[in-house]
């Protein structure tokens, strides 16, 4: 039986690509500079996978929202998902997260995304494909999300560990993002950037277990992840995922939501 979820490379989706089960799906905005797509791909803007309201506009989209969204790319439950994104992992990593909402664990992440694709050699479309839409009814479960007044109740706890991926300087609170800025106390800050390995092609960085465990972050561990809005934490969460951690969550509210209230606690050290 395949495992599932798990890294896929270039070589190997190229081979599955015809087979109809196989859906790749590439989320993010083109640009007249990006209009690469790997062939045969499905594509969904990053605006489709967050509620979008202010001040915390990360939250997960309504139930009809990703229904809409869903069967906007043809989805079917029987399907195998490859997630995939333009920039290492963080957009693919929210569309893992709202697969594993949906109840969805057959989904890959293409390691590397269009740039793994596009250095091993193989060609880029200029249009992605266009789906037959479905319209499916789906169940959430919001087991893979934290909410603020659960976090909030869970500061101090022993077993728990608050991943920040966001920079060290918004970390800090030097460069703002709220009204208050700073960092969740008790809270370690892993960059985004540094889980990716930028000499080949954004590839998850092959050391990243070791990485994680001198953070304290292992699989032992209830882990809360998170960052402005809950995209770059969307690459935190799913590697914990890849790696099998068993319980690993994310505060999809993230800073947008806990800078902007006045009664959450603040580290600036």
């Amino acid at each position: 039986m395949a495992k599932y979820p798990a890294i896929i490379h270039p070589d190997e989706l190229a081979e599955r690509m015809q087979d109809d089960s196989v859906r790749v799906v590439d989320v993010f905005n083109p640009t007249p500079q990006d209009q690469m797509f790997i062939p045969g791909s499905f594509h969904l803007p990053t605006a489709a996978l967050i509620e979008g309201t202010p001040p915390a506009p990360g939250k997960l989209p309504s139930k009809s929202q990703l229904e809409a969204v869903f069967g906007y790319i043809g989805y079917s439950p029987t399907q195998t998902i490859v997630v995939s994104d333009h920039e290492g992992g963080g957009w693919a990593g929210r569309l893992a997260w709202t697969l594993d909402i949906i109840g969805h664990e057959q989904w890959l992440y293409l390691d590397g995304g269009i740039h793994a694709w596009q250095q091993a050699g193989f060609e880029v479309a200029r249009t992605p494909a266009e789906a037959v839409r479905t319209q499916p009814d789906l169940t959430i479960d919001e087991s893979p999300l934290i909410e603020i007044d659960e976090l909030l109740d869970s500061l101090g706890q022993e077993n728990l560990v608050i991943w920040d991926v966001r920079s060290r300087e918004e970390f800090l609170g030097i460069r703002p993002g709220a009204q208050r800025n700073g960092h969740i106390p008790g809270a370690v800050n892993i960059d985004w950037l540094h889980l990716m390995d930028r000499n080949n092609a954004l590839r998850l960085r092959s050391d990243i277990q070791e990485l994680l465990q001198d953070h304290g972050i292992d699989p032992d561990r209830n882990i809360v992840t998170h960052c402005q809005t809950h995209h770059r934490s969307g690459l935190s969460y799913m590697v914990g995922r890849l790696l099998g951690f068993p319980n690993i969550r994310a505060y999809a509210g993230s800073w947008s939501e806990w800078g902007n209230r006045t009664d959450t606690p603040i580290d600036t050290d």
